[in-house]
């Protein structure tokens, strides 16, 4: 009988056991369970915040891609009509367009708590991947472009506005004191063909921020379905 009392105490404890393992197995699986739904839900609200901050860049970038362009395209029409010695008031509120710069400010908010928390939360790795290449390279580069004609506006447009121009107002007009004369210095136009090309360094960068910008939107559109 002693022996039995033992075998029985010993299933006993087995049995207890087992099922202190079960319960702290099924605790630990129930607790996986909401850290991965805390997981998605943490995901999915950050893919959503991100998308809207994309779609401000997309906005900004659209508005500055043609602001450049418009310059690039008005630049190239005042160099013919000064071919052509017409000083027409027209070049006036072309240059209002095509000496200036344009300024970009990427919405980044939403990144940045997605890489305090962990880029790898999102759990598709193309998303991952696309979104980093975004925000260090051609947000980057578009800002790097940007700077460099702002820069360029500074050092070589400012000198001139402060001597030859009699009036002007940002991005509307800019009125030489002497048109026929500044045009008619080769000068002029060589600076203007520089800053030109300036700016189209810059239109690759912001187009394929653009089409960065609207790939990512599709991946978190589609991860969110």
């Amino acid at each position: 009988m002693e022996q039995n009392n033992i075998r029985t105490y010993l299933l006993y404890a087995i049995g207890e056991i087992a099922l202190v393992m079960i319960g702290i197995l099924l605790a630990l699986q129930v607790n996986n369970w909401n850290e991965e739904r805390k997981a998605r839900t943490f995901e999915n609200e950050i893919l959503s915040l991100i998308d809207q901050n994309l779609q401000n860049d997309s906005v900004q970038l659209s508005r500055e891609l043609s602001k450049a362009k418009q310059a690039i395209e008005l630049t190239d029409r005042l160099i013919e009509e000064v071919d052509q010695e017409n000083y027409s008031d027209s070049l006036n509120y072309w240059m209002g367009k095509i000496i200036s710069f344009e300024r970009f400010k990427s919405q980044t908010s939403a990144f940045e708590v997605l890489k305090a928390r962990g880029i790898e939360t999102v759990t598709n790795k193309e998303l991952q991947l696309t979104l980093i290449s975004y925000y260090d390279e051609n947000i980057f580069g578009v800002y790097q472009s940007l700077t460099d004609v702002e820069k360029s506006f500074n050092q070589d447009w400012v000198p001139v506005i402060k001597e030859k121009f009699s009036d002007f107002k940002w991005r509307d007009y800019h009125q030489p004191t002497d048109p026929e004369n500044f045009f008619e210095d080769p000068s002029t136009i060589v600076l203007f063909r520089i800053y030109q090309d300036n700016r189209e360094a810059g239109l690759d960068k912001l187009e394929d921020a653009l089409v960065k910008n609207a790939e990512i939107r599709e991946l978190i559109k589609n991860r969110l379905q």
